[in-house]
């Protein structure tokens, strides 16, 4: 990876708050899904459920779900994507983990806190993945956690087993007035 490449994904990168007035296409969500989907997690399990909120009626339904002091900033980015876990992935085992599936689902059928462990240990490594393939495509990423899990996951997971993990805007920032990078 070149230096201007490192400078994208981690050096230069921020958490954004401000986006400008430009959309993010769904050609460019599913190629950053497509991307995204290729890093490593434990035993290839692929937990993560990423629901992208685009239109104003999906925003008017997250809204009043979100903390006051990250309202403002989600209602404006183009993109918000509510990164799940899907208590469930063990269904997917045998094409994800062959070589594992068998033992793995008797074993996580058996202990459901194991399973919700695993569950969230690689869909927060691959909301990693999501952020960083975000940022090599181009665009900013502002991430959080201020939000109503249990509201979210009623509206937006009804009838699933999927919990709600963080959520991350995208988009195009706007620099404007942003503070310096504070210490690592």
């Amino acid at each position: 990876i070149s230096d201007a490449g490192l400078d994208t994904i981690f050096r230069e990168a921020r958490t954004l708050r401000q986006w400008q007035d430009k959309p993010v296409s769904p050609a460019l969500l599913m190629a950053l899904s497509d991307l995204m989907r290729l890093g490593p997690t434990e035993t290839n399990i692929t937990p993560a459920r990423f629901h992208f909120v685009v239109s104003k009626e999906a925003k008017a339904r997250l809204e009043p779900l979100l903390d006051e002091g990250n309202r403002r900033q989600t209602m404006t980015a183009p993109a918000t994507a509510i990164v799940g876990y899907d208590l469930n992935f063990a269904r997917t085992l045998s094409k994800l983990a062959p070589h594992s599936a068998d033992s793995l689902s008797k074993e996580l059928a058996t202990n459901p806190e194991k399973a919700k462990l695993m569950a969230m240990r690689s869909a927060g490594l691959q909301g990693g993945y999501f952020m960083l393939a975000a940022r090599a495509l181009g665009l900013d990423c502002g991430p959080m956690s201020g939000f109503d899990r249990d509201g979210v996951d009623r509206e937006f997971f009804a009838g699933t087993a999927i919990k709600s993990y963080f959520l991350c805007n995208l988009g195009y920032g706007d620099r404007n007035g942003l503070r310096p990078s504070a210490a690592r």
